[in-house]
């Protein structure tokens, strides 16, 4: 028998996306980037080892970040060693601490199970204690593996990477947010086929990635940013569309960085995410949908932005 949305798992729902999801206060290097204004992506976090950044994330829950699992070999000693990570959230200026900033330890990593250099680069890492949300602190809305992500093809990626390939971002390490186009696999594997490199081979980019960037580079992550979002717009509402995973350097002319496609994993995300018995961001999810209704996520969602318009 196929399971029937209540009343009351409507009720959770509405209340999980009107909690903020997606929905930054603010509106309006990463390469070819600039500076993000402050608080515009308040889903950004910053994984640290010993004090130190290395990859990014994006907040999905109270208590839930999603990241690259390439990040978690980034290091000797993970996961053993998880007390010397941290997970920064509200941070705006790595080396000028906000005072919205979180330092959060961890309690543990999840890494996909089919995880390998060719396939499933993400992983969720849980944070010890829920965190409270703020203006600067707030989750992105995420997709199950039944819906389709949003009819917009221009997002952003953000993060506090290199600004070239080998060029740290300067003090204070501000923020970086760039504008990119997003380009399907299919299109994108045309581009890395024009003198394509030894090392990664013609049609390197998977039906589970997606690519961001354009033919003529410029616009691109970069090293360090691994792990955060590639987040887009729909009607008012971010999305985590992608997570930053791979390139051929940065920047370069045909060659747009590679992200992880999550869409393809919401049920796995999911699956994770409730069972810590934390509220999600999810826009749907299995138990809560009628088998016999595959528009019933639409309808959520409709209803809830809805109640969010007022």
């Amino acid at each position: 028998m196929g399971r029937f949305c209540s009343p009351l798992a409507l009720t959770l729902l509405a209340m999980a996306l009107l909690q903020g999801c997606g929905q930054p206060r603010i509106s309006g290097r990463i390469v070819g980037g600039g500076d993000a204004p402050r608080g515009r992506w308040p889903w950004q976090v910053s994984i640290q080892y010993n004090g130190h950044h290395f990859c990014g994330g994006s907040l999905i829950s109270a208590q839930w970040v999603v990241t690259a699992a390439h990040c978690q070999g980034s290091h000797l000693g993970w996961p053993e060693c998880m007390f010397i990570y941290r997970v920064i959230l509200g941070e705006y200026q790595l080396f000028n601490p906000s005072p919205s900033r979180v330092a959060s330890s961890v309690r543990q990593i999840i890494i996909h199970p089919n995880y390998s250099s060719q396939s499933a680069d993400v992983a969720l890492v849980q944070l010890t204690e829920p965190v409270r949300f703020t203006d600067e602190i707030r989750p992105i809305c995420w997709l199950g593996s039944s819906d389709s992500s949003p009819d917009n093809d221009m997002c952003w990626v953000t993060g506090w990477g290199t600004t070239d390939s080998n060029v740290s971002l300067p003090s204070p390490k501000t923020l970086q947010e760039v504008q990119v186009q997003l380009i399907d696999f299919k299109a994108c594997n045309t581009l890395y086929n024009i003198d394509p490199d030894p090392q990664i081979g013609r049609d390197p980019v998977k039906p589970n990635m997606i690519c961001a960037g354009y033919a003529e580079g410029k616009k691109d992550s970069c090293q360090g940013d691994s792990g955060g979002p590639l987040a887009c717009d729909h009607n008012g509402t971010w999305f985590l569309t992608g997570v930053v995973s791979w390139g051929d350097g940065c920047g370069k002319p045909n060659r747009p960085g590679v992200y992880i496609r999550t869409e393809a994993y919401g049920e796995w995300m999911w699956g994770h995410v409730s069972s810590s018995n934390q509220p999600s961001t999810t826009v749907s999810h299995t138990s809560w949908i009628n088998d016999a209704g595959p528009s019933f996520s639409t309808f959520i969602l409709s209803f809830t932005m809805l109640l969010l318009s007022r």
